[in-house]
Order: structure tokens, then C-alpha cells, then sequence
């Protein structure tokens, strides 16, 4: 792509190239950036930025040091006022960040999306040690002055969420001029070793049969039917992490060790409790749900992979025959718009609502869905701000779990559009509860193809692929956290090297996935990819949470009454203003209940059995 082009122009043209190379996926959708801002050189852009600017350090001259004073007064001077102004701010700087991300995530090996979205941050960064004080300052108010003050002043009353949820960060606050120190470092610090990874898996190919392919399109080949073809790509993946195996490992240690700087100073006792604070969820309740999973993988993953084994006729599986469809599985490459109806179908018989919200995301302009050199690998959905709309990436192939995608990023994004309603400040979901939605409506979408399929081998086809993508987001992602906990407390007592990382790796992957796959070569070197483990440190286990969450949520909703849509909606829109166990009292759900975990479990479990039944059925 040529940088004097336009992001809009430039992705269109790619992605009408990646439709012509794939007819059967149909007009595959590109984000409209120009939403946010018609390129980054529009003068829109830059006007923005200069108010950013302007409008921080008027912010900055007329509250910093006053706070105190602000919370004993009322109207234009209270502290209700100042924080609609910093909200306004939030909203402004999380719309210059949010255009400046997306354009550099559709082409991150682009060097003028890379120039582009580095210079953004760097400017940003420097906005934003302006201000630092705001919530430094609030904190050090008296608990009692602060309720005083949001009791009396119906503006500050409205951020109460906010600000009792900000006050939990208080005991790991640190001076003032120490936070700044960490703010405008971590650009040059986490910041820059995040855009390394990002930029080196962007940049990778993997040769399989003499193609050299992006990471995601060989990823695809391993949910090929031919086992060869399966092989192939599995030791171009190897051979490639392997290659530059350096760079990941210097990576994941320079990380692992900035956090544990940051978490020494802070105070933070266990090398996970930043992560549970942002999460706002107890250690104990992710302690419980880890053990429980743990506890169940052998009636999940290790039964699950040997009656896997039996049915492609092999005594154990290849790790790269992990998620090989069966031989009921449809082969055919399911077109874009049979997988948008198929969704919006599902969500629709939900509640329309839903769907009209889902909707508005293939009609406005907001899936970037093609497959192209240089995307961002996987899927995400990206809330932006309130003030614009959240915009939702794939990478689509036409495989089944590629529909499923598309439900879950969909979900997220619903979630984003109903919870925006909180304002820039409340509208951020905890991850915990963050994945609700998300998986929620992959559950709707899998229910609603199900009930539909009477076809025996194609419902076992479909009830294998459900269990296999439950059991990739409850026991591969409390895999993903053991191996976290592993990698972060071995390297406080020194450097790691890319063994004693695959060591790590080989041993949680191997009691989890159990007898039935055999791991072998090359394995050692595949937790390289895994993006969570560089972005958002002990961000996985927000995954198994979601989905035993919502199994019992799906279970609650199947013998409900009338009423569950609404209370379910209440839910989403609530955005970051309730904590999970407020929010789970009307479905009557207590996450801190010991048997919740073992109820979203038995889902799991019970899919199983039905999988044996009709194994065994003539």
C-alpha cells in the first residue's frame, strides 16, 4: 500500500484483490475509518489534535492542585464540572488513539501506518502526563469528604461508579511524580516491545508446500482435512518461531520483568493481582476457577481428545491434529453473506434488538473482514469511544469457527454500542464480564445451527466443533494462565532462555491436553505467537471466566420465563458501573458460590456425553 493513498482507498483496493483470489467468500466488507477521520492527513485530524492539546493544559491550569477546594463547592467549581470536563477530554483523545490503532492494524508492516500510529502515541503519552494529577489528586480526598461531595452535588453523584471504582486503586498509587515517570516511559518501555511483537508476527511467512503464507492463513491449514497438508503447516509454524525464536524470548523477558518492576513498587503481592484489580474480581474467585478447570481436565480435554483419536483412526493424535474436522464435517467455504445471515438470524430470534444492533455493523461500514498481508492476525472488536462507534476485525476464511468468530466479535460489539450509554469514563466493561457478551452470542449462533441440523453425522460434526472451541476457551485459556504464572515467577530469579520457556510451555500443554496428542518437536516454540500474553499480561483466564459464566447464563435463559432479554440487556448496558456479583443477582449466579465453576463446567461435559451417544448410536 502506498502511504500518499488513504487508509479507506488503500484497504478497499486490498480487499477487493483478496475477494477476486477467493470467490467462493463473496464481497468480503472493509472498515469505513473515515468515520473517525477522513486520513491521517485530514485537516479534521489535526484539528483535533491541536484542541487535545489545547483543551488538556487549559484542564490541566484550572484543576490541578484545587480538587480539595472543588470537592467542597457546587456547580462550575465542583468536582461534578471537572470531571464532565475530563470525561469530554477521555472521549477526544480516545477517538484520536482509536483512528490512529485501527489504521495501523490494517496494515501494520505499512511504514507509514507505523510512523503514523508511533507519532499519535508519542503525543498522546505527552497529553497524558498532563493529566496524571486528575486522578492522583481525587484519591488523595478523604473518603468521607468524597461522599460528602458526591451526596450533595448531583454531577459528581452521577460518576459515583467511577470514582469508588477508581479509589480500589489507591493503595497502589504511588507520587505523582514517580506515576509520570512510569506514563512517559512506558512508551519507550512495555509500549515499544508491545509494537516489536505486533510488527515481527505481522512480518512473518511461513513456507508450506513452497507458498510462502501470513500467520493466519497458515494457522487456517490446520483445520484442513488433509492430515499432510495439516503437517505441512505445522512445521512451517515451527520452523518459523524457531527462526526467530531471539526476539520473542527477549520480548516475553523484557516484559515479565517491567511488570515485575511495576508491580514491586506498587505493592502488588501476587504476580497476578494488577490483572484481578483491573478486572475488579477477587483472586480467590480466579483461584477457585482455575483449580475447577484444572481439576476437570481429564472429563474434558483428556476424554474429549481420545474419542478424537478414535474417530480419525489413530491411536494418538499430532498436536497439529488438535482441531482436524471430523470426516462428517462439510468441507464447503461458507460465503460471507450466509454467515452474516446466519448470525443476525440467531441474534434476531433472541431479541430483535440485538440483531438491529449487530446489524448496523455490516451496514455502516464497521467489519474490516478480508484476510491480507500485513493485517492484524485474529479478531478483535474495538470499542473506540462513545462519542463514535465501536469497529470489529476479522479475518475471514469461510470455515465454520470463522462464523463463530464473526458471533463473538459481534457480541463484544453489541455489548460495546449498549454500554456506551455509561459516557467514556463508565462505559468500559471489567474483562471478566467483558467476554459475556461475546460468547453469549457464539452460544446463540451454535444453538440455533444445531436445533436446525437433524442429520446425525452432521450434528456430531457440530457438537464436536462446539466442544473443541469451549474446550480452546476454558482449558487452553487456564493452560495459557498456568504457563503465565510460570514464565512470570521463573523470571524473577533471572533471565529465561527459549528452553526453559518451551519447558514451561511443554508442561502445562501436556496436562492439559492429555495422552491422547502427542507432543513433539517444534511444539516448544508455539506459545511465541499467543498476542495475550504480550498485550494484556493474565488476560486469559477473562476467556474460561466468560464462558463457564455464560453456560450457566444459557442455562438460566433456557428455563426462564418472560424477562431474561431484559435483564440480560440491563446487564451489557451497565457497562463498568456494577460489579460481576451485582450484576449476576437477578439470573441468580454467584460466581464466589463454589458449585457456579462446576455448573459451567457439566455444560461441557454434558455436550460430551451427547457426542458419545451418538458415537455409539447406529
Amino acid at each position: 500500500m502506498r502511504s500518499s493513498r488513504t487508509p479507506a482507498i488503500a484497504f478497499a483496493a486490498e480487499a477487493a484483490a483478496a475477494a477476486e483470489s477467493a470467490p467462493a467468500l463473496g464481497s468480503l466488507p472493509v472498515w469505513k475509518l473515515e468515520d473517525l477521520y477522513p486520513s491521517p492527513t485530514a485537516a479534521e485530524f489535526t484539528r483535533d489534535l491541536e484542541r487535545a492539546e489545547k483543551d488538556t493544559l487549559a484542564f490541566e491550569a484550572k484543576w490541578k492542585g484545587k480538587l480539595s477546594q472543588a470537592a467542597a463547592a457546587t456547580g462550575n467549581a465542583g468536582i461534578g464540572a471537572a470531571l464532565g470536563e475530563y470525561e469530554a477530554l477521555d472521549d477526544l483523545l480516545g477517538r484520536l488513539a482509536s483512528y490512529a490503532g485501527l489504521t495501523y492494524y490494517s496494515d501494520m508492516t505499512n511504514t507509514a501506518n507505523g510512523k503514523f500510529f508511533g507519532d499519535v502515541q508519542a503525543k498522546l503519552t505527552d497529553l497524558s502526563a498532563h493529566l496524571l494529577f486528575f486522578t492522583l489528586e481525587l484519591n488523595r480526598i478523604d473518603d468521607a469528604v468524597m461522599n460528602a461531595c458526591m451526596d450533595r452535588d448531583p454531577t459528581a453523584g452521577h460518576y459515583r461508579p467511577w470514582i469508588v471504582d477508581l479509589r480500589k486503586d489507591k493503595p497502589f498509587q504511588l507520587e505523582d511524580q514517580i506515576e509520570q515517570l512510569f506514563l512517559e516511559k512506558s512508551m519507550t518501555g512495555a509500549g515499544a516491545f508491545n509494537r516489536l511483537f505486533d510488527e515481527t508476527l505481522a512480518s512473518l511467512r511461513f513456507t508450506v508446500d513452497g507458498e510462502a503464507l501470513p500467520l493466519e492463513a497458515t494457522l487456517n491449514l490446520l483445520q484442513e482435512a488433509d492430515p499432510e497438508r495439516r503437517r505441512a503447516a505445522a512445521l512451517a509454524l515451527s520452523a518459523t518461531f524457531k527462526e526467530n525464536i531471539r526476539i520473542f524470548v527477549l520480548v516475553t523477558n523484557t516484559l515479565a520483568k517491567d511488570k515485575e518492576i511495576s508491580d514491586r513498587w506498587r505493592g502488588f503481592e501476587d504476580i497476578a493481582d494488577s490483572r484481578h484489580l483491573s478486572n475488579r474480581v477477587e483472586r480467590e474467585v480466579v483461584d477457585a476457577l482455575a483449580s475447577a478447570v484444572k481439576a476437570a481436565y481429564p472429563r474434558l480435554s483428556h476424554r474429549y481428545y481420545a474419542m478424537k483419536a478414535k474417530w480419525l483412526g489413530m491411536e494418538q493424535l499430532n498436536f497439529w491434529d488438535r482441531n482436524a474436522p471430523l470426516p462428517e464435517s462439510p468441507d464447503r467455504i461458507i460465503p460471507w453473506d450466509e454467515a452474516k445471515e446466519t448470525v443476525l438470524s440467531a441474534y434476531g430470534r433472541f431479541a430483535p434488538e440485538m440483531a438491529a444492533i449487530a446489524g448496523r455493523f455490516f451496514d455502516g461500514g464497521w467489519i474490516d473482514a478480508p484476510a491480507r498481508p500485513g493485517k492484524a492476525p485474529g479478531a478483535f472488536a474495538h470499542p473506540t469511544v462513545p462519542s463514535a462507534h465501536p469497529y470489529v476485525l476479522v479475518n475471514y476464511l469461510g470455515k465454520p469457527r470463522d462464523v463463530m468468530t464473526l458471533a463473538h466479535e459481534l457480541g463484544h460489539g453489541v455489548h460495546q454500542v449498549l454500554a456506551g450509554g455509561q459516557g467514556a469514563l463508565m462505559c468500559q466493561t471489567p474483562l471478566t464480564l467483558a467476554e459475556t457478551a461475546s460468547v453469549f452470542g457464539e452460544m446463540l449462533t451454535f444453538r440455533a445451527l444445531l436445533d436446525q441440523t437433524k442429520d446425525r453425522r452432521e450434528r456430531k460434526a457440530m457438537l464436536a466443533q462446539k466442544v473443541e472451541d469451549m474446550i480452546n476457551t476454558v482449558v487452553r485459556q487456564i493452560a495459557f494462565y498456568e504457563f503465565e504464572r510460570k514464565v512470570h515467577t521463573a523470571r524473577k530469579q533471572g533471565e529465561l532462555t527459549a528452553e526453559t520457556i518451551g519447558e514451561l510451555w511443554l508442561s502445562v500443554q501436556a496436562e492439559s491436553l492429555g495422552p491422547a496428542i502427542g507432543i513433539s518437536e517444534g511444539y516448544e516454540a508455539w506459545w511465541a505467537y499467543i498476542p495475550h500474553f504480550i498485550h494484556s499480561p493474565f488476560y486469559v483466564y477473562a476467556y474460561a471466566f466468560g464462558d463457564c459464566l455464560v453456560n450457566s447464563l444459557y442455562a438460566v435463559y433456557r428455563q426462564a420465563e418472560a424477562g431474561f432479554q431484559d435483564k440480560y440487556f440491563e446487564l451489557l448496558k451497565a457497562g463498568g458501573t456494577k460489579h460481576h456479583s451485582e450484576l449476576l443477582k437477578p439470573f441468580g449466579l454467584d460466581a464466589t458460590d463454589p458449585s457456579f465453576w462446576a455448573k459451567g463446567l457439566s455444560m461441557i461435559e454434558s455436550l460430551i456425553d451427547e457426542l458419545e451417544a451418538l458415537d455409539e448410536t447406529p
